[in-house]
């Protein structure tokens, strides 16, 4: 007999709307679970039972009355959404991975959070998240590490790991993340789930949170491409003060639609070694792509291989963008021993960057999404896809990407593990990461696939074909 967990985001929502399920009974599944299993996997950095009853209460009895009155509720009402410990919400601890703000407690959401809570979605808690989300592994000195269900020994990668080890572990069933360079994708390869990073401006950054390089924006994780993309449905959209607005869909249509819709016939090219000098990618990553170009010829896609000139640039532009990211945290200058070397090494860097140098770093980005634009991803003749693995290697062990005594050889393990995510950070186009293959020794290893700005449905309608020709959710791991 299914348990509750076995259950996808969409599937517990009707449920909630036909009086089958109730969102006490599921909040206290999920409650259940993490306090099982939690100290396991590092999911949460702060658990929340007292609001997540308290909400699942009055979506309880909301959905009573729409059944009552015949009135339709949001798609994810009474279904439970953590919230990535870098988003605030007001009320609950926001540490944003850091002992420096270990008891910093917000007064207001930020705009994800407020849609989230409208959209009926109970929180039950704050998921686990590096030091302001800095690398691409869940290790901090708050909590234990977030490490993928599939192998307790490796890290679920970051800076979205915390949410990643909850969906993938059972212990919620989708999750927001966010994403500056990499970190909901990143964590979705390791953990074998479905992770989107939506295009920048399709999800408001505000108004508290706003990332003036535009690198990081919010996004889903979660076991289904349909579970997915209702989140991303319920996320998304401008608000008041918003730098960027991606275009949005046409009245009446959701991204949740398109995961039932064919994508047509696209042309594709895939990429597996990486345009700059010393980076080794795993023959599993290797292997992956090649299979999953293989299956989108097989579904009738065109598919070619691409190649890009060796040029270090513009990772060298991303270092300098990211190490001032760094140095913008308002940290007490009190408390600057407290923080982590890594974190303390970019911070250092990257307040000795002039103003001059950080302006061409942007302006490199610029440039950068041009070139595809126009060289790789024309509306006529180009790309419609592009293909690569999500990351260089198979899952890492927990600590083995982290080097407190040499923050710099850490920095350069952390960019040669993932040089594929950050390029449409730079470039503000969507990407997806899917969850289609596991290597011989079980550990799942995804492949991502990036499109033109503002085309987020059609990289939701090409996954969700994949997931049909290859479904993976009935793959589970064993604390499942």
């Amino acid at each position: 007999m299914a348990e509750l967990h076995d259950l996808t985001a969409l599937e517990q929502a009707a449920g909630v709307r036909t009086g089958e399920l109730s969102p006490v009974e599921i909040t206290e599944h999920y409650l259940a679970r993490a306090e099982d299993l939690d100290s396991t996997l590092g999911a949460y950095l702060t658990r929340t039972p007292d609001v997540a009853r308290k909400q699942a209460a009055a979506a309880e009895d909301e959905a009573a009355v729409a059944r009552r009155e015949g009135r339709e509720l949001p798609p994810l009402h009474g279904v439970p959404v953590p919230v990535k410990d870098l988003t605030q919400v007001a009320g609950v601890r926001c540490t944003m991975g850091s002992r420096a703000f270990a008891d910093y407690v917000p007064e207001r959401d930020d705009h994800v959070a407020t849609k989230l809570r409208r959209a009926g979605a109970i929180l039950l808690g704050k998921t686990n998240t590096p030091e302001f989300g800095l690398p691409c592994y869940t290790e901090n000195l708050l909590a234990p590490p977030a490490r993928t269900p599939w192998d307790l020994e490796r890290t679920a990668g970051g800076s979205s790991g915390g949410a990643a080890a909850a969906v993938a572990g059972g212990l919620a069933p989708v999750a927001h993340g966010s994403d500056g360079g990499g970190s909901i994708r990143i964590p979705a390869s390791l953990c074998g789930l479905y992770g989107i990073k939506p295009s920048r401006g399709l999800i408001s950054p505000g108004p508290l949170q706003h990332d003036v390089s535009g690198l990081a924006t919010a996004g889903p994780l979660a076991r289904t491409v349909a579970d997915a993309a209702t989140l991303l449905d319920a996320m998304a959209g401008p608000m008041p003060g918003d730098p960027y607005a991606a275009p949005a869909l046409p009245p009446g249509e959701t991204y949740a639609a398109h995961a039932r819709r064919d994508p047509g016939r696209l042309r594709v090219g895939f990429l597996i070694d990486v345009p700059f000098p010393g980076v080794e990618v795993h023959p599993d990553c290797r292997a992956a792509v090649t299979e999953t170009a293989a299956l989108l010829a097989d579904l009738g896609h065109d598919v070619d291989g691409l190649s890009l000139p060796t040029d270090d640039s513009y990772r060298l532009a991303f270092t300098r963008v990211w190490s001032v990211i760094a140095a913008n945290r308002p940290v007490p200058p009190e408390r600057e021993a407290e923080l982590l070397p890594l974190t303390r090494y970019l911070r250092g860097r990257g307040a000795e960057i002039p103003g001059v140098e950080y302006a061409r770093a942007l302006y490199a980005f610029r440039m950068l999404g041009q070139l595809i634009a126009d060289g790789v991803m024309p509306r006529e003749g180009g790309f419609d896809v592009v293909l690569t693995p999500t990351v260089a290697t198979p899952p890492p062990r927990v600590g083995a990407l982290r080097n407190d005594a040499d923050p710099q050889a850490e920095f350069a393990a952390v960019g040669a593990f993932t040089p594929y995510t950050p390029l449409y950070n730079a470039t503000g186009q969507p990407a997806v990461s899917v969850p289609l293959h596991w290597n011989a020794a079980g550990l799942p290893i995804g492949v991502m696939l990036g499109g033109r700005y503002g085309e987020d449905a059609t990289l939701i309608a090409l996954s969700a074909q994949l997931e049909r020709a290859r479904p993976w959710a009935h793959r589970k791991p064993e604390v499942w």
